[in-house]
Order: structure tokens, then C-alpha cells, then sequence
């Protein structure tokens, strides 16, 4: 794991903890986090990717769009169209 992503998970990871149950140890943690996520393989098998992405998800609403994708998100897609094919700005 990279330097930036650690910082990132445990930036993440710190309000989470808090507010599910600050008694639980680190390994306990991952596994809610993983139970989350419906990821059903070993805990060793789980990516920081889906650490960060269930971490920036929770609490979100299931239809909202992912954190780093919603700024090029457009509701209307004739808008989206025009965008990609660079008629609108």
C-alpha cells in the first residue's frame, strides 16, 4: 500500500471506528467493513480498494454516485452526450 492510501485509510478509518464501536480491535473493524461490502472471501484477500470505497460509501445513499466519478456525473444524459463529444462545456 502506498504512503497516500494508507493516509487515506486511516483518515477514513478514524470517524468510522469512532461511531461503529471504539472498543473493537483493527481486525474487527476490517471484518464489519468487509461484511459491508458483501465481500465473502478471507479477510487477507481484501484491497484497500474496497476498504476506501466502503469507508467513503457508508452512511450514503446506494444510488449515489461514487466520490471521484461524481464530478464528471451528469443527471441528464443527451447532456452527458454533448459533453463527451465536446459541443458543451
Amino acid at each position: 500500500m502506498k504512503c497516500h492510501r494508507l493516509n487515506e485509510v486511516l483518515e477514513l478509518l478514524q470517524p468510522y471506528w469512532s461511531n461503529k464501536d471504539p472498543e473493537m480491535s483493527l481486525m474487527q473493524i476490517l471484518q464489519a467493513i468487509a461484511d459491508e461490502a458483501g465481500f465473502e472471501k478471507p479477510l487477507t484477500e481484501l484491497s484497500d480498494e474496497v476498504i476506501i470505497y466502503q469507508l467513503k460509501m457508508h452512511g450514503k445513499d446506494k444510488y449515489e454516485p461514487i466520490p471521484g466519478i461524481k464530478k464528471d456525473y451528469e443527471e441528464d444524459f443527451k447532456t452527458a452526450l454533448l459533453k463527451a463529444r465536446g459541443i458543451l462545456k
